[in-house]
């Protein structure tokens, strides 16, 4: 399998750094928080917190993660090892930015709003992804993106991330 790097860390820290600005933009002082999607949506959660922090300063944005293992639609193909969830904060009447790393066809965000909701009811939820490929089979579109990537249907975009992966880097995977 073919590999290029299409980001590198350097790349990747400007792409969160300009979501958390577009996110302080829209929500200056907004009741928001930021639930990351299991696994790499997590780091990319908290690195916005810290972003969005230094940016309008002031409390620190709460931050959750969602485990969408069970609400995944396909469970016969794929048994689902649980991460757990971790949402300490009420949902209600917040506007909650769920975050991953790279957005699709759109069946994991359609399993992370299942997920989210049988936690809560925010007042709105809104969708932050490093990297947006294409190729959606459902109809749903991120509000803040760090990076358009558009691919072929037979590649693939892998994250990585210093917290998970020792460095960061976007990769494209051609077979």
């Amino acid at each position: 399998m073919a590999e290029a790097q299409l980001m590198d860390g350097e790349t990747v820290r400007r792409a969160v750094r300009r979501i958390a600005h577009e996110i302080a933009e829209r929500h200056p002082k907004g009741n928001i928080a930021l639930v990351g999607i299991q696994t790499r949506g997590v780091p990319l959660a908290h690195r916005l917190a810290k972003e969005f922090h230094a940016i309008e300063g002031g409390n620190s944005l709460p931050v959750g993660s969602l485990d969408i293992s069970f609400h995944r639609d396909d469970l016969a193909s794929n048994m689902p090892v649980p991460k757990g969830s971790e949402v300490l904060f009420d949902l209600k009447d917040k506007t909650v930015i769920l975050v991953d790393d790279v957005l699709y066809t759109g069946r994991t965000i359609r399993a992370a709003l299942d997920a989210l909701c049988d936690l809560g009811r925010p007042k709105i939820i809104q969708l932050a992804v490093l990297v947006d490929r294409g190729h959606r089979e459902l109809p749903i579109r991120p509000d803040f993106v760090g990076k358009n990537l558009p691919t072929g249907p037979h590649e693939r975009i892998r994250v990585r991330l210093t917290e998970k992966d020792g460095e960061d880097a976007v990769i494209l995977e051609k077979p």
